[in-house]
């Protein structure tokens, strides 16, 4: 009874301490060691290079794509590549993947609760382990409960959560930026097609018109006032033009399989009535603020979102050069023989605090704080590398579209004069006043010159697509707005 006593009496003791430490450590806020994130300072243009006006807040970037791509057809077509395209599929599984991540560094907050039962019959064990017992056959069980809690005194679980929490923002604003890349992707394709359709018809009106010329100097020849020569080119002319024919058909079969597979779907033709010409470039552009790209740009968000990941990680390699202080528990029953277990005597409890820290690693632990220092250095330099080029791409599409403007008024004029030339040969060809190498110049400076023009057309309309994508098009879309309004 007195042994009794003395131990209720040592354990009424022990719980009067380790009560109130429990307590202190639990409410005790702690300090993160390791360095808080800042934004590090990028230089950031005034304004971009070759902006047609003075810089303005108003952004093409501010409005949904929608409204900046006017095609219904291509509505129709962004629309299903949202709902179905695997590139997005795969986006959404990575951030389910990061939720998870976060959810599991969250969890350390929290206490871990555990249980364990176990039986056995032997000699000179207790539950599978060796314990002598004076050589007695007899049967063992025992079931306990158990709690393990760590502090959080140096702010490493902080650190870790922080770090979590950056992963998983990161993937969401990798996800926004496949969205975007998603629509311009669509839409450039989409151009493009509509622009091999153009080069199409002009190489059917091309033939055309060669076979047209064919004829005229076969009659003039059978007439005896041309010579084989006149033909002979003719007819290679006329060769080559057709030849293009079933090259475009088949670009335009592989731009259809392109766009087929944005949409999720398995390769196909994709109806279309459009024309390149019909689709309509806006006069005028703002792109608003350089600095507002920071907080808009998606692949700029993520490099920041991976800069904040590898400052949480400094602070976690900090805060393992710090003791680990803990708290566990259990309680259960335990006894050997069987016959005792409901006896008073097969109570088993225990609390206890642990206190855990480095003594001598080998410098193992400031090689990894040196580590996670150039891990950061690094993500510092891809944060601002990312941002250096995208003010580039914003003045690349700024430059290329004045620049497409002026070639277009060029081009324009140099097929206007090719087809004047064209008519002018031959009527002189016909009235005996040219011969027929006159007739086919014109012919095959037209049909280059009036593909150049086609050519510059897409990119008239391809620069927008670019641009609304290197502003971070859509920034402000919330998730569920990106399938755009319905029919």
């Amino acid at each position: 009874m007195a042994t009794q006593a003395q131990n209720s009496r040592q354990s009424v003791g022990l719980l009067s301490v380790l009560f109130p430490l429990s307590c202190l450590l639990f409410l005790l806020p702690g300090c993160a060691v390791g360095p808080n994130y800042q934004r590090p300072k990028v230089n950031v243009p005034t304004e971009y290079r070759d902006a047609e006006k003075l810089a303005q807040q108003a952004s093409i970037a501010d409005l949904p794509w929608w409204e900046v791509f006017k095609d219904e057809r291509l509505k129709n077509l962004v629309q299903t590549a949202l709902a179905n395209n695997y590139d997005l599929q795969i986006a959404v599984t990575r951030i389910e993947q990061s939720r998870q991540v976060a959810a599991q560094a969250r969890a350390q907050y929290f206490p871990f609760l555990n249980y364990s039962v176990s039986g056995s019959d032997g000699k000179n064990e207790f539950v599978g382990t060796v314990a002598p017992n004076g050589g007695q056959e007899r049967g063992a069980f025992a079931a306990v409960a158990t709690a393990a809690w760590e502090a959080d005194i140096w702010g490493r679980l902080r650190r870790e959560n922080e770090a979590a929490r950056a992963q998983y923002l990161a993937t969401e604003e990798a996800r926004r930026g496949v969205l975007l890349s998603l629509v311009s992707d669509v839409a450039q394709a989409y151009f493009e097609l509509l622009e091999l359709d153009l080069q199409l018809q002009i190489a059917r009106d091309t033939t055309d018109s060669f076979t047209q010329t064919l004829k005229l100097f076969t009659q003039r020849l059978e007439g005896g006032v041309a010579s084989k020569l006149d033909t002979s080119r003719a007819a290679a002319a006329l060769a080559t033009a057709a030849a293009s024919i079933p090259e475009l058909e088949r670009q335009i079969a592989i731009r259809e399989n392109q766009i087929s597979v944005l949409l999720g779907n398995n390769p196909s033709s994709i109806p279309h009535k459009a024309k390149l010409l019909e689709q309509v470039v806006p006069p005028d552009i703002p792109v608003g603020l350089p600095s507002a790209l920071l907080e808009r740009r998606p692949d700029i968000l993520t490099a920041e979102q991976q800069l904040r990941f590898a400052n949480a990680q400094v602070g976690v390699a900090t805060a393992n050069f710090f003791p680990r202080i803990g708290l566990t528990s259990l309680l259960g029953r335990a006894s050997s023989p069987l016959s005792s277990l409901s006896s008073g005597q097969a109570t088993v409890w225990s609390v206890a605090g642990n206190v855990t820290g480095p003594i001598y690693q080998g410098g193992a632990l400031r090689a990894q704080k040196r580590q996670s220092v150039a891990f950061w250095e690094q993500t510092k330099l891809q944060y601002e590398q990312t941002a250096q080029v995208a003010f580039q791409d914003v003045s690349n599409a700024l430059i290329s579209r004045q620049k497409f403007e002026a070639i277009r008024g060029e081009q324009a004029q140099a097929v206007q004069a090719y087809q004047e030339s064209v008519k002018v040969s031959f009527q002189r060809y016909v009235a005996g006043k040219a011969s027929y190498f006159e007739v086919l110049d014109a012919q095959l400076q037209l049909y280059p010159a009036e593909n150049a023009l086609a050519a510059t057309e897409l990119n008239r309309r391809t620069v927008i697509v670019q641009l609304y994508k290197a502003l971070g098009g859509g920034w402000n879309l919330k998730d569920a707005d990106w399938a755009g309004p319905t029919s």
